[in-house]
């Protein structure tokens, strides 16, 4: 037998139902918005993720599904979706247009990481990405959409947010963290001494407890902020307030990819276990011109679909019943019943069982298949012109006329 591979798994139904669920809720929202959809390529040269990611990054370091090609071009698998898109946007050259445009996604990304609970090699992200627009105003209805988002998934979360500076603060405030790495050389993990050379401020990423505890006394960026990227940060908070929206400021929260300026956040969500972010994003002003492109300012976000699944699959709510399911009790009304689903279909979504059964075991495959109306045929009905109906969700039942039906399903 071929099984799937490790990290990669199928989502069979009822997972497939959810994955659908969460991403009809996240475009509805995102379109709210003003934001329009994008598809961009699962291959794409490794260039574009070293660039971008950055070479400090575990995802470019160590997780990056990378090959020669046939045609001996370095590509990889899309660790990440903001790359592409942006990539898409320099090169239909969007980025000489002007104009604000928005974007969001969704779609597989791949990190060659340990499998476990809510993170998997091959995993599915939402996304959103927006060009061209400077006010800390976009910052604050990236986050109000993540909430409005989670807001009708009915999942709690902990928003933590954090200012990254920009290139004018930055290179003071590297200049203080790299001396204090300098002093604790003999300390950090051999990843931190690799970031303190390419991008020192990823060292407060480690994960390892005793470079934590080392960091605990490390100058931080958001007491080295600029005029400019303070009076940002300050609006940001105001603009959350003023909406109802509750955060929590930390101030080593630096994100897991380089890119990243100014803004920084991440939805917290203690319903699979530990704590685990959820959702993620902030500001990236620099990162057109880093590909290639013009000079153009970038806000946005993803959000891990399979860690929202995850909170999901414990509820009963996430198993909504929806669609039609008809059957016949005997062999004489099956072709009825056949020609009758086919025209359901053509409004609702029907399974038509193909198989004359007892009602028992009508019943117990449409509650099987989640079912919310059950439709059902005997000789006696069919003589009369007749359907029994049954509401699998409110158990309301009755016996109609064929010309009734339509009212009792409504549109």
């Amino acid at each position: 037998m071929i099984s799937a591979l490790r990290g990669m798994k199928d989502h069979l139904p009822p997972s497939g139902q959810t994955y659908e669920y969460i991403i009809k809720i996240c475009e509805e929202v995102a379109k709210n918005y003003g934001y329009s959809f994008i598809m961009t390529p699962h291959l794409e040269q490794t260039a574009l993720f070293r660039r971008s990611v950055g070479e400090s990054s575990d995802i470019v370091g160590k997780e990056m599904y990378q090959f020669i090609d046939k045609g001996e071009n370095d590509v990889c698998l899309r660790p990440e979706g903001t790359a592409g898109v942006v990539r898409a946007f320099i090169e239909a050259k969007f980025d000489k247009a002007g104009g604000v445009r928005r974007y969001f996604y969704h779609g597989s990304m791949f990190r060659y990481e340990r499998p476990q609970k809510g993170r998997l090699r091959e995993f599915h992200q939402f996304g959103c990405e927006c060009f061209n627009e400077p006010s800390v105003y976009e910052d604050a209805s990236i986050i109000l959409m993540i909430d409005e988002i989670f807001a009708r998934l009915n999942i709690k979360t902990t928003l933590k947010i954090n200012s990254l500076g920009d290139s004018e603060c930055m290179p003071a405030y590297r200049q203080k963290l790299v001396k204090f790495l300098d002093e604790h050389e003999a300390e950090i993990c051999e990843d931190c001494k690799r970031r303190k050379l390419t991008n020192p401020i990823r060292v407060l990423d480690c994960k390892e407890q005793k470079c934590q505890e080392i960091y605990k006394d490390a100058p931080l960026i958001i007491d080295n902020l600029s005029a400019e990227c303070k009076a940002d940060f300050d609006k940001l908070q105001e603009i959350l307030t003023a909406n109802g929206i509750k955060f929590e400021i930390d101030s080593r929260l630096v994100r897991g990819i380089d890119y990243y300026c100014k803004t920084a956040f991440e939805f917290i969500s203690d319903e699979i276990g530990s704590q685990s972010a959820v959702a993620g994003g902030g500001r990236y002003d620099k990162l057109v011109e880093y590909l290639g492109g013009k000079a153009s300012y970038g806000v946005g976000f993803a959000m891990g679909i399979e860690r929202i699944m995850e909170i999901l699959s414990t509820r009963e709510a996430s198993a909504k019943r929806e669609g039609v399911y008809i059957c016949a009790l005997d062999e004489v009304g099956l072709e009825h019943i056949y020609n009758f689903g086919i025209n359901l279909r053509k409004k609702y979504k029907t399974e038509i069982s193909y198989e004359a059964r007892n009602l028992q075991k009508h019943l117990k495959n449409a509650d099987n298949k989640n079912c919310e109306i059950f439709l059902c045929m005997g000789e006696n009905e069919l003589k009369e012109g007749k359907i029994w109906y049954k509401n699998l969700s409110t158990k309301d039942e009755r016996v109609l006329n064929l010309d009734e039906l339509q009212g009792v399903l409504g549109e």
